[in-house]
């Protein structure tokens, strides 16, 4: 048996404006949205066989510190593109700062925080 992710749920400040620049990055499309879990709402973003869901509190909460130090924290969530070169210029051109560019086994990849410093890795393999 081969297990496969399906999605991530991810806590966000605005949910829409998440959604707005990972429909016109990546191409995804809304699969759904809805109230949620204390009185915040959700939204699911993806393709028709994987997503993320954004969930966005009712209230404003607080900014973890670096997750790379926190137990169960989330470190980044990679994204796989055929033309890494093309999405670079998208993600600069949405006011997104590419860093940590890197050409390794097996793919390159690049790395860019979101409004809510989300880190995402970009990866083309070859």
């Amino acid at each position: 048996m081969t297990a496969l992710l399906e999605h991530a749920n991810v806590t966000v400040s605005n949910a829409n404006r998440t959604a707005q620049w990972m429909s016109e990055l990546f191409g995804w499309h809304i699969r759904w949205q809805g109230p949620a879990i204390d009185g915040g709402r959700s939204l699911h973003i993806g393709t028709d066989s994987q997503y993320l869901a954004l969930y966005q509190p009712a209230r404003t909460v607080a900014a973890k510190s670096s997750t790379y130090h926190t137990a169960g924290g989330l470190n980044h969530i990679a994204i796989v593109v055929d033309d890494i070169d093309a999405l670079e210029k998208q993600v600069t051109a949405a006011g997104f700062t590419a860093v940590n560019h890197a050409d390794y086994e097996p793919g390159r990849r690049f790395y860019f925080h979101d409004h809510d410093d989300i880190e995402y890795e970009v990866v083309q393999y070859d």
